[in-house]
């Protein structure tokens, strides 16, 4: 289950990534609240928030993973995460100083989601260059899990230090979060990284596209993760709202259903961690089940019951998210798979632009309920059209080749000589 951490670069890699991402959450939760303080309780601004904060992946996710393939994933790893955590410090001073307004708080938001969408294909096809590949299933996984031991403590924290001292020191805090990150990069031993491999000539944007319009199997994960994310995942900002609408509760019970939330998604993380292989087949059950769960995490009738069915909807989105993003990995060659990878950031986020402003304006409308429970038949219903016009089709069109996937065999060892 832990099998990648006896890589020291990894383990420096895990270690960062868990201080950054429980920062990561911490504000998150903060500016959810802010956003609801500042304008009145308004599901609107805050789904507008989100929108504006995923909006950048529609934009540069694709030029993200791009650069990802052409320059080295480590350097950009240091500028992306260096400038996330200046936007931090500066909208935690802003806060602080009183300043803060809902129009600022978007463009803190927009400009963090720039420099997200950029940073995201880099980091995930950066892993490729940490472990090898017999270790990489494995390293996603524990990446997944790392994003959700963060998310056990970081949001609970954020609605206690929200509800004492404001959430400009949130911010703060997440701001250092990141000086810890960029560290554990610039501590890794470079001879001991796979060369990062790279295709003689040009590294062009429409090489990845034609590249994944060739694979009938890519195609149609990246057409569950669109639907799954747009429809699904908006669950962050959906429990704002019920926290603070439907039960009528405070920051410290939004933080412990995101708490309840994330021991679902880590114990889903490390159920994948043990995965060797991943399937088509589980990608899709997962992304049904999800869906499904997420209805009933709308119709729960107490703030007790939601805390006892959150735990499910987060093993099972993790089994999704972790599912998706190996056979995505696993499944493509190494000079493509940053640009394979920004696109599954571009359909993995672009589709919240969408989705959260819609859920939030059904929530003003219908009450908080209609977010979960639209977003739970959404996921169910594209899953399903996904899968359909997938099963029509196989006789025709794209390709399906798991064999593609490196193997040890074919990958180089690591060396003093890469970039």
């Amino acid at each position: 289950m832990f099998r990648a951490l006896s890589v020291r670069n990894y383990r420096l890699y895990f270690a960062g990534q868990v201080l950054s991402n429980t920062g990561t959450w911490m504000q998150r939760v903060a500016q959810d609240w802010l956003v609801l303080d500042l304008s009145g309780t308004s599901g609107v601004a805050l789904g507008i928030t989100t929108g504006l904060q995923f909006l950048p992946y529609l934009m540069f996710s694709l030029w993200g993973g791009t650069l990802a393939d052409r320059f080295s994933r480590r350097r950009m790893l240091v500028w992306t995460q260096s400038v996330m955590g200046l936007l931090a410090l500066a909208l935690g001073a802003v806060t602080i100083l009183g300043h803060a307004t809902v129009p600022l708080v978007y463009v803190f938001a927009f400009l963090l989601g720039c420099a997200s969408a950029l940073d995201n294909p880099a980091r995930q096809a950066f892993v490729n260059e940490i472990v090898s590949p017999a270790d990489l299933t494995n390293a996603i996984a524990l990446n997944s899990a790392s994003f959700n031991l963060a998310r056990l403590g970081g949001p609970a924290l954020a609605g206690v230090m929200v509800a004492l001292i404001g959430s400009g020191w949130v911010f703060i805090l997440n701001a250092a979060s990141f000086g810890v990150t960029i560290l554990a990069l610039l501590l890794m031993r470079g001879s001991e990284l796979f060369p990062q491999v790279r295709r003689a000539g040009s590294v062009r944007l429409v090489q990845g596209l034609h590249y994944v319009r060739a694979r009938r199997d890519l195609i149609l994960v990246l057409a569950l993760a669109f639907g799954v994310a747009t429809f699904g995942l908006n669950y962050q900002m959906t429990m704002a709202l019920m926290a603070r609408q439907q039960f009528e509760l405070g920051a410290e019970a939004f933080g412990l259903m995101s708490t309840f939330l994330a021991f679902g998604a880590l114990a889903g993380s490390l159920v994948a961690a043990r995965r060797t292989r991943v399937s088509l087949r589980l990608v899709f059950v997962a992304a049904i089940a999800f869906g499904a769960v997420e209805i009933l995490v709308g119709f729960a009738p107490s703030y007790l019951t939601m805390l006892l069915v959150l735990p499910f909807a987060g093993i099972l989105a993790m089994t999704f998210t972790t599912s998706a993003q190996s056979f995505l990995q696993t499944h493509s060659e190494d000079w493509v798979r940053g640009r394979v990878m920004g696109i599954y950031t571009l359909v993995f986020f672009g589709g919240t632009p969408v989705g959260a402003p819609l859920i939030g304006w059904a929530a003003d409308r219908f009450g908080p309920r209609s977010g979960l429970v639209g977003g739970g038949l959404g996921t169910v219903v594209w899953t399903a059209l996904a899968f359909l016009v997938y099963w029509a089709t196989r006789d025709r069109g794209p390709r399906d080749d798991p064999d593609v996937a490196v193997t040890p065999a074919g990958r180089a060892a690591p060396s003093e000589s890469r970039s």
